[in-house]
């Protein structure tokens, strides 16, 4: 575990940071980026967490919802120290944290097993519906962009493919468990193709 007696140490008061093993890196570096988007995410489904929390009463349906984000918002502290420490440059002696397959899978069993309640889908769905809903199609796209920045990173440099599994699934959980928290679907506000015109 982590330590932090002091927040701020004014080592990156010249646009640097510090990765993983400690390499100093530029502040907009393609690794940070894909980590901050990532932290971004995060911060968005602890929003969809507070409007669950401020809706649910006895509802089994927001609880396990809430549970789930809870596993991903830790999931997600993995994700970034994945990230943030290149592969082949752990510590010595220790190993790097990353993300695993079981973590993938882990959110496909559960879009699996939202995905078999809901209405199917016969038009694209506009971000919205409940509060919760609404957070977690912003912490949905937030999460595309990690996987941009990610992917684009990975064409530079070895990265951990689960990680890219991990976000490319995360979005599509989130896509569910908002359709989910929107009357199973009933509540989801459907596109109408030339509607506004």
């Amino acid at each position: 575990m982590v330590t932090l007696t002091r927040i701020y140490t004014r080592g990156g008061d010249a646009g640097q940071t510090s990765l993983g093993r400690g390499e100093r890196v530029a502040k907009h570096d393609p690794r940070v980026e894909s980590y901050g988007t990532v932290d971004e995410a995060n911060s968005v489904i602890g929003l969809a967490r507070n409007a669950i929390a401020r809706t649910a009463s006895d509802d089994s349906r927001m609880a396990e919802a809430d549970a789930m984000l809870g596993r991903i918002q830790n999931d997600l502290f993995d994700l970034g120290a994945d990230l943030c420490t290149p592969e082949g440059q752990a510590k010595r002696g220790e190993g790097a944290l990353r993300i695993v397959a079981s973590q993938v899978e882990r959110l496909e069993r559960e879009i699996d097993a939202m995905n078999a309640e809901l209405t199917p889908l016969k038009s694209f769905i506009l971000p919205g519906g409940s509060e919760a809903a609404a957070w977690l199609h912003l912490a949905r796209t937030v999460a595309r962009r990690a996987e941009r920045r990610m992917t684009r990173l990975a064409a530079e440099e070895t990265i951990n493919p689960e990680a890219i599994k991990y976000v490319n699934r995360l979005s599509d959980h989130l896509f569910v468990l908002a359709r989910r928290l929107n009357d199973n679907g009933a509540s989801d506000v459907l596109w109408v193709p030339g509607g506004a015109r």
